[in-house]
């Protein structure tokens, strides 16, 4: 039973820079706190576990587990001792294979980081049916990806409704501003997903489709999003997003799993604005070229200053259209950036909402599964602010 574990949860990849990031929270955020979980780090190694654990200012009787994706037998022990297995260790395609069956054979809660559709796709497909049987609530793309469009649309479509009585049909998701880039693991994860295409040709298709996460269901068809053009609904330019290939998906998968209260034709795009007129069309145009990562040199394991995460933030826009032209807004902001700041608090937070959470097992995304009681988690702890605009 997950309720007689030895802990609540247990940080998988601590000794990674993300993973230590997720730690570090836990520590300075709960430490003497009533509501504090008792958790635990776990690594490949005791030594750079014990090593982490001194440097963030955990305390010195803060357990520590070791467990290596290459051996299963100690993924299936680390499982059964934690209610929660949070983890950082990717590109999930390739090390998170074992850890997710783990799970869902221990009946373990799982949240992840991914951003890996294809991917998540056999993991649906293999492990769904299982996992409800277990009562495992295996949660993906906790972080930037995809918690803040996720639950973004969540937020603007109950205002939708209360409004106006029915969901708005047409929602674009609008990237305002942002200041910090991807993560090492991001990069790693998306040319792993890259050779894996070059292997399985019929993954591109699939991970063309907006719908690739919802099987058995194909909604109307989705804007590219690949393309910059000029929205009228922000008197902006816009040019593509490097992360709306997943998060689209993640929102179409979460009005999936809820029954389509958002409605079987949903139309929903993301796009990062630029400005107005010729250099906001210049601007676009010239993004839309780019590498989205830049010349980053980022490995898995490393990422930027505390100080430049400090300093990072976003700002995204949420836009619900009617047929006849009314429109709802609404707004989620991060106040550290996006790859690693906030993604580090958002996991967190998204661990000890599982806590609470009596969900049944299943594939689930956060907003699906976690919703409403995950935005007042974040908004009171981890530096999230989402807010109508009139």
């Amino acid at each position: 039973m997950a309720g007689t574990r030895e802990f609540d949860i247990i940080v998988y990849g601590a000794t990674g820079f993300t993973g230590r990031l997720v730690a570090e929270y836990l520590t300075a955020h709960y430490a003497g706190r009533k509501d504090a979980p008792k958790w635990a780090m776990a690594g490949r190694s005791a030594d750079k576990l014990a090593e982490v654990r001194d440097l963030i200012g955990a305390p010195k009787d803060t357990p520590l587990v070791v467990a290596d994706a290459s051996d299963p037998a100690s993924l299936d022990a680390m499982a059964a001792r934690a209610k929660v297995i949070l983890t950082t260790v990717g590109p999930y395609q390739l090390y998170g294979n074992e850890l997710v069956a783990a799970c869902v054979k221990a009946g373990t809660a799982y949240a992840d980081l991914c951003g890996e559709p294809g991917w998540m796709r056999e993991m649906i497909d293999e492990h769904e049916a299982a996992a409800k049987a277990s009562g495992a609530r295996i949660t993906f793309s906790c972080g930037f990806d995809s918690i803040p469009f996720d639950l973004g649309v969540h937020f603007l479509q109950a205002e939708a409704i209360k409004r106006h009585g029915k969901p708005a049909p047409r929602v674009k998701g609008r990237v305002r501003k942002m200041a910090g880039g991807a993560s090492g693991g991001t990069i790693a994860s998306l040319t792993e997903t890259l050779k894996a295409i070059a292997k399985k040709p019929s993954l591109a298709l699939l991970l063309k489709s907006s719908f690739a996460l919802t099987p058995g269901f194909e909604g109307p068809s989705q804007p590219t999003g690949l393309i910059p053009e000029y929205d009228g609904a922000t008197g902006t330019w816009t040019a593509p997003f490097v992360m709306a290939p997943i998060n689209t998906k993640n929102v179409h998968r979460t009005n999936f799993l809820l029954g389509h209260p958002w409605g079987e034709d949903l139309v929903y795009d993301e796009m990062v604005m630029t400005t107005i007129g010729d250099a906001g069309k210049a601007m676009a145009e010239a993004m839309a070229k780019a590498n989205p990562f830049g010349e980053s040199t980022l490995q898995p394991g490393e990422g930027p200053s505390k100080e430049a995460r400090e300093n990072g933030f976003y700002d995204i826009l949420f836009i619900g259209e009617y047929p006849d032209g009314t429109t709802v807004r609404a707004s989620v902001q991060g106040d550290r950036d996006p790859g690693y700041g906030s993604t580090s608090k958002m996991l967190a937070e998204t661990g000890i909402a599982l806590l609470a959470n009596k969900g049944k097992g299943g594939v689930w995304t956060p907003g699906a599964l976690l919703g409403d009681a995950l935005i007042e988690r974040l908004t009171a702890n981890a530096g999230l602010t989402f807010q109508i605009e009139e």
